[in-house]
């Protein structure tokens, strides 16, 4: 059994990878002080980088789990999403109101992937 773990820090990896499969720690945007949108955008970027780094893509994308602080923002972010998923190519989904580790962030990301 092989298990690769990718950017590893003391706390956790960015990526893990077993049995070409990707699963993501939560993404959040790099510009906390941006709203709903733009959070939504930068974060998503993140998730395409890191996908792409290990041979997968958001077609590949199996289960994400959507932290959102407020569901008043849910329409907003579900715009940003909607034109990010390539058509056909929906995940088995979550959306859930939650405190966020930070008072700034509005939405937070967490995938599983597959690998070719």
């Amino acid at each position: 059994m092989t298990i690769e773990r990718h950017q590893t820090a003391t706390r956790m990896s960015k990526i893990v990878v077993h049995n070409n499969t990707a699963y993501l720690c939560g993404q959040v945007t790099e510009d906390r002080s941006a709203g709903i949108t733009v959070q939504t955008q930068t974060m998503l970027k993140k998730v395409d980088d890191l996908l792409i780094s290990v041979g997968s893509s958001a077609e590949k994308i199996l289960s994400a789990t959507i932290y959102i602080k407020d569901m008043a923002l849910f329409a907003e972010m579900n715009a940003v999403w909607d034109s990010w998923i390539p058509a056909g190519h929906a995940p088995a989904r979550a959306c859930v109101q939650a405190s966020m580790a930070s008072p700034e962030l509005l939405v937070e990301i967490s995938v599983i992937a597959a690998i070719d």
